[in-house]
């Protein structure tokens, strides 16, 4: 479904994305996880078309630059900073479900399932809505479209704790009909989610994980931590894991419960600079 082979993107001599080769298959769900500036919203700009690169990029075969019409038809996209659009909410969803052939009712059904009056924001221009007004009208537009392909950067960053409870509901009813690619600072949100984890690290893939969907409830997983140097808080919250150390903190070894699996990546995310080697067997 989508490929990036050696995928470099520079900004003003400073290379964000360094060499970034991954495959996502049909049926694969990836939580896209890491510090800011580590590449994760450059990489899915250069999906969308919206960055020339170095290397290769492609949607089901298909160059997204090239045939941006028809790779966009297929593609709900939830941006982390809403667009500065001065057309009127109800325009604009016409105009995304025109887009694809959907129907404008599934988009407005989503925006009152998060609880904005439909009636109320149609007229308003999607510009002067709050921010988490404009989230759940991008959100009720990309999951309200016939598409197969989600890619969401930050998609919760701001929502209400009632409005996140349903956008995940939401997203949990298509996790099997839609390949899904979701940025998120919380692993722990999306980890019912997701069955892949991808951690970029300064413009590199530092981390690519692969979670079986029906990893068992009682399964236990061996844990080796390898860090580049010794760090007090890093053994202060390695403890909380029950994970232990030998040689002076810089070899962690413990077990994690299969269903802890994301919870605990996405605790060694925040350290990405201090991790040399991660094993989970």
């Amino acid at each position: 479904m989508i490929t990036f082979n050696n995928v470099s993107k520079t900004f003003r001599r400073h290379k964000v994305l360094d060499g970034v080769s991954l495959t996502i298959e049909k049926g694969e769900r990836v939580a896209l996880v890491g510090s800011n500036g580590a590449g994760k919203t450059t990489l899915i700009r250069c999906l969308l078309g919206e960055y020339l690169h170095e290397g290769e990029v492609s949607i089901g075969g298909l160059s997204p630059r090239g045939h941006r019409k028809d790779v966009l038809a297929r593609v709900g996209f939830v941006p982390q900073i809403p667009p500065p659009l001065k057309m009127p909410v109800g325009e604009l969803v016409g105009f995304a479900a025109a887009v694809c052939n959907s129907d404008p009712e599934r988009i407005i059904a989503m925006v009152r399932e998060l609880g904005l009056d439909w009636d109320q924001v149609r007229r308003l221009p999607f510009v002067k809505l709050s921010g988490g007004m404009k989230q759940k009208i991008l959100i009720s537009i990309a999951l309200g479209r016939d598409s197969d392909l989600l890619i969401m950067d930050e998609p919760a960053a701001n929502l209400d704790p009632e409005a996140r409870h349903i956008f995940f509901h939401l997203l949990h009813e298509r996790k099997e009909r839609a390949v899904m690619l979701i940025t998120s600072h919380r692993l722990d949100e999306v980890a019912a989610l997701v069955n892949r984890v991808v951690e970029m690290d300064q413009g590199k893939v530092a981390l690519d994980d692969r979670v079986a969907d029906d990893l068992e409830m009682t399964a236990k997983l061996d844990g080796i931590i390898r860090l580049t140097r010794a760090e007090p808080a890093f053994a202060r919250a390695m403890a909380d894991w029950n994970f232990v150390c030998n040689d002076g903190g810089l070899t962690w070894t413990g077990v994690v419960g299969g269903p802890d699996r994301l919870r605990f990546l996405g605790f060694l995310a925040r350290y990405a600079g201090l991790v040399a080697g991660i094993e989970l067997k």
